[in-house]
Protein backbone atom coordinates (compact mmCIF):
# COMPACT_ATOMS: atom_id res chain seq x y z
CA UNK A 1 0.00 0.00 0.00
CA UNK A 2 1.11 3.63 -0.73
CA UNK A 3 1.91 6.10 2.32
CA UNK A 4 -1.12 7.68 1.36
CA UNK A 5 -2.89 4.35 2.61
CA UNK A 6 -6.07 4.45 1.24
CA UNK A 7 -8.48 1.53 1.83
CA UNK A 8 -8.83 -1.08 -0.86
CA UNK A 9 -11.56 0.14 -2.86
CA UNK A 10 -11.57 4.09 -1.11
CA UNK A 11 -10.18 5.77 -4.18
CA UNK A 12 -13.83 7.23 -5.94
CA UNK A 13 -14.15 7.66 -9.95
CA UNK A 14 -13.33 10.63 -11.53
CA UNK A 15 -17.19 11.35 -13.03
CA UNK A 16 -16.80 12.92 -16.83
CA UNK A 17 -17.57 15.69 -17.77
CA UNK A 18 -15.98 18.82 -16.55
CA UNK A 19 -12.56 20.47 -15.78
CA UNK A 20 -10.19 17.83 -14.89
CA UNK A 21 -9.30 19.61 -11.52
CA UNK A 22 -12.35 19.77 -10.76
CA UNK A 23 -12.98 16.20 -10.34
CA UNK A 24 -10.13 15.44 -8.74
CA UNK A 25 -11.04 18.16 -6.00
CA UNK A 26 -13.83 16.39 -5.57
CA UNK A 27 -12.28 13.15 -5.34
CA UNK A 28 -10.17 14.34 -2.77
CA UNK A 29 -12.72 16.01 -0.80
CA UNK A 30 -14.92 13.11 -1.10
CA UNK A 31 -11.73 10.93 0.34
CA UNK A 32 -11.36 13.42 2.96
CA UNK A 33 -14.63 13.82 4.60
CA UNK A 34 -15.25 10.27 4.67
CA UNK A 35 -11.83 9.72 6.70
CA UNK A 36 -10.45 7.46 4.06
CA UNK A 37 -7.58 10.43 4.03
CA UNK A 38 -7.15 10.84 8.10
CA UNK A 39 -6.57 14.31 9.88
CA UNK A 40 -2.88 14.86 10.23
CA UNK A 41 -2.20 12.78 7.26
CA UNK A 42 0.67 13.66 4.66
CA UNK A 43 -0.69 13.52 0.92
CA UNK A 44 1.90 13.14 -1.81
CA UNK A 45 0.97 14.58 -4.94
CA UNK A 46 2.46 11.78 -7.11
CA UNK A 47 0.73 8.91 -5.11
CA UNK A 48 -2.37 10.65 -5.10
CA UNK A 49 -2.32 11.06 -9.08
CA UNK A 50 -1.41 7.50 -9.32
CA UNK A 51 -4.29 6.41 -7.18
CA UNK A 52 -6.58 9.04 -9.36
CA UNK A 53 -4.82 7.97 -12.72
CA UNK A 54 -4.07 11.83 -13.21
CA UNK A 55 -1.01 13.75 -13.77
CA UNK A 56 0.29 15.80 -11.08
CA UNK A 57 -1.01 19.31 -12.08
CA UNK A 58 -4.70 19.00 -11.13
CA UNK A 59 -3.67 17.57 -7.85
CA UNK A 60 -1.45 20.45 -7.15
CA UNK A 61 -4.38 22.93 -8.20
CA UNK A 62 -7.17 20.32 -6.22
CA UNK A 63 -5.22 20.81 -2.85
CA UNK A 64 -4.56 24.42 -3.44
CA UNK A 65 -8.15 24.87 -3.68
CA UNK A 66 -8.65 22.38 -0.43
CA UNK A 67 -6.16 24.96 1.35
CA UNK A 68 -7.89 27.96 0.68
CA UNK A 69 -11.15 26.02 1.57
CA UNK A 70 -9.57 24.70 5.35
CA UNK A 71 -9.95 21.09 4.08
CA UNK A 72 -5.94 20.46 3.82
CA UNK A 73 -2.93 22.19 5.03
CA UNK A 74 0.32 23.24 2.82
CA UNK A 75 3.41 23.37 4.91
CA UNK A 76 6.41 24.96 3.69
CA UNK A 77 9.03 22.46 2.94
CA UNK A 78 6.87 19.36 4.34
CA UNK A 79 4.05 19.40 1.76
CA UNK A 80 0.42 18.98 2.10
CA UNK A 81 -1.47 17.54 5.29
CA UNK A 82 -5.03 17.02 5.70
CA UNK A 83 -6.00 19.39 8.14
CA UNK A 84 -6.53 18.73 11.95
CA UNK A 85 -9.27 20.47 13.22
CA UNK A 86 -9.06 22.16 16.37
CA UNK A 87 -11.53 21.59 19.43
CA UNK A 88 -13.07 25.42 18.73
CA UNK A 89 -13.49 25.14 14.66
CA UNK A 90 -15.57 21.27 15.53
CA UNK A 91 -17.63 23.93 18.10
CA UNK A 92 -18.01 26.78 16.14
CA UNK A 93 -19.68 24.31 13.32
CA UNK A 94 -22.02 22.41 14.97
CA UNK A 95 -23.30 24.87 16.83
CA UNK A 96 -24.00 26.70 13.67
CA UNK A 97 -25.51 23.24 12.35
CA UNK A 98 -27.88 23.13 15.47
CA UNK A 99 -29.03 26.61 14.68
CA UNK A 100 -29.63 25.82 10.96
CA UNK A 101 -31.34 22.00 11.55
CA UNK A 102 -33.45 23.10 14.45
CA UNK A 103 -35.28 25.99 12.17
CA UNK A 104 -35.45 23.73 9.74
CA UNK A 105 -36.84 20.76 11.65
CA UNK A 106 -39.85 23.32 12.80
CA UNK A 107 -40.55 24.21 9.23
CA UNK A 108 -40.70 20.54 8.51
CA UNK A 109 -43.03 20.35 10.95
CA UNK A 110 -45.26 23.42 9.30
CA UNK A 111 -44.94 22.23 5.74
CA UNK A 112 -44.63 18.25 5.30
CA UNK A 113 -46.63 16.37 3.24
CA UNK A 114 -47.56 12.34 3.35
CA UNK A 115 -45.02 11.78 0.61
CA UNK A 116 -41.97 13.51 2.13
CA UNK A 117 -42.75 11.60 5.65
CA UNK A 118 -42.77 8.43 4.25
CA UNK A 119 -39.37 9.18 2.87
CA UNK A 120 -38.20 10.30 5.90
CA UNK A 121 -39.86 6.95 7.23
CA UNK A 122 -37.98 4.87 5.01
CA UNK A 123 -34.47 6.30 5.51
CA UNK A 124 -34.62 6.20 9.29
CA UNK A 125 -35.60 2.16 8.75
CA UNK A 126 -32.69 1.97 6.09
CA UNK A 127 -30.28 3.67 9.00
CA UNK A 128 -31.58 1.44 11.43
CA UNK A 129 -30.58 -1.66 9.36
CA UNK A 130 -27.15 -0.42 8.28
CA UNK A 131 -26.95 0.53 12.25
CA UNK A 132 -27.64 -2.89 13.07
CA UNK A 133 -25.03 -4.48 10.13
CA UNK A 134 -22.29 -2.07 12.12
CA UNK A 135 -21.85 -0.66 8.15
CA UNK A 136 -20.53 2.66 9.66
CA UNK A 137 -20.47 4.21 5.90
CA UNK A 138 -23.96 3.43 5.15
CA UNK A 139 -24.96 4.80 8.25
CA UNK A 140 -23.30 7.82 7.77
CA UNK A 141 -24.63 8.43 4.15
CA UNK A 142 -28.29 8.02 5.18
CA UNK A 143 -27.96 9.95 8.28
CA UNK A 144 -27.11 12.83 5.75
CA UNK A 145 -30.03 11.95 3.46
CA UNK A 146 -32.21 12.17 6.71
CA UNK A 147 -30.98 15.62 7.80
CA UNK A 148 -31.07 17.02 3.95
CA UNK A 149 -34.75 15.25 3.65
CA UNK A 150 -35.84 17.43 6.21
CA UNK A 151 -34.21 20.64 5.03
CA UNK A 152 -35.68 19.58 1.50
CA UNK A 153 -39.50 19.87 3.12
CA UNK A 154 -38.59 22.90 5.10
CA UNK A 155 -39.19 24.43 1.65
CA UNK A 156 -36.53 27.71 2.52
CA UNK A 157 -34.33 27.73 -0.65
CA UNK A 158 -31.74 29.84 1.75
CA UNK A 159 -31.77 28.17 4.78
CA UNK A 160 -30.93 24.61 2.70
CA UNK A 161 -27.77 26.38 0.72
CA UNK A 162 -26.71 27.49 4.17
CA UNK A 163 -27.08 24.08 5.10
CA UNK A 164 -25.28 22.70 1.92
CA UNK A 165 -22.24 24.84 2.88
CA UNK A 166 -21.55 23.05 5.92
CA UNK A 167 -22.71 19.67 5.27
CA UNK A 168 -19.74 18.11 4.39
CA UNK A 169 -18.11 19.40 7.21
CA UNK A 170 -20.89 17.87 9.47
CA UNK A 171 -20.42 14.47 7.80
CA UNK A 172 -16.42 15.00 9.04
CA UNK A 173 -16.55 15.33 11.96
CA UNK A 174 -20.47 13.07 12.64
CA UNK A 175 -18.21 10.03 11.13
CA UNK A 176 -15.48 9.43 13.74
CA UNK A 177 -18.95 9.26 16.47
CA UNK A 178 -21.40 7.44 13.87
CA UNK A 179 -20.90 4.04 15.64
CA UNK A 180 -20.86 5.89 19.09
CA UNK A 181 -24.36 7.71 18.21
CA UNK A 182 -25.47 4.36 16.75
CA UNK A 183 -28.98 3.21 17.76
CA UNK A 184 -29.29 6.04 20.21
CA UNK A 185 -29.15 8.69 16.45
CA UNK A 186 -32.27 6.74 15.05
CA UNK A 187 -34.31 6.71 17.95
CA UNK A 188 -33.76 9.98 18.18
CA UNK A 189 -34.69 10.35 14.47
CA UNK A 190 -37.89 8.40 15.45
CA UNK A 191 -38.62 11.42 17.28
CA UNK A 192 -38.40 13.85 15.04
CA UNK A 193 -40.58 12.56 12.77
CA UNK A 194 -42.93 11.41 14.67
CA UNK A 195 -43.00 15.46 15.95
CA UNK A 196 -43.16 16.58 12.39
CA UNK A 197 -45.96 13.83 11.38
CA UNK A 198 -48.00 15.89 14.41
CA UNK A 199 -47.26 19.28 12.75
CA UNK A 200 -45.72 20.26 16.28
CA UNK A 201 -43.13 22.35 15.57
CA UNK A 202 -41.95 23.31 19.00
CA UNK A 203 -41.65 19.40 19.61
CA UNK A 204 -39.60 19.36 16.31
CA UNK A 205 -37.34 22.24 17.19
CA UNK A 206 -36.71 21.17 20.61
CA UNK A 207 -35.64 17.22 19.50
CA UNK A 208 -33.45 18.54 16.31
CA UNK A 209 -31.33 20.83 18.92
CA UNK A 210 -30.90 18.13 21.30
CA UNK A 211 -30.41 15.58 18.74
CA UNK A 212 -27.41 17.82 17.13
CA UNK A 213 -26.72 18.92 21.09
CA UNK A 214 -25.74 15.09 21.36
CA UNK A 215 -23.66 14.96 18.44
CA UNK A 216 -21.35 17.95 19.13
CA UNK A 217 -21.00 16.28 22.87
CA UNK A 218 -20.50 12.93 21.34
CA UNK A 219 -17.83 14.79 18.90
CA UNK A 220 -15.83 16.50 22.30
CA UNK A 221 -16.09 13.38 24.01
CA UNK A 222 -14.22 11.38 21.28
CA UNK A 223 -11.38 14.09 20.84
CA UNK A 224 -10.45 14.61 25.10
CA UNK A 225 -11.05 10.73 25.60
Amino acid sequence: MLSTGLPQGAVPKLERPGPLRDRVYEALLELITTRALQPGQHLVESELAGHLGVSRQPVREALQRLNTEGWVDLRPAQGAFVHEPTEEEADQLLTVRTLLEAEAARLAAARADSAGITTLEQLCAQGEEAVAADDVDTAVALNARFHAKIMELAGNTVLAELAAQVDRRVRWYYTPVARQRGHQSWIEHRGMIAAITARDEPRATRLMRDHTEHTRRSYHARQQG
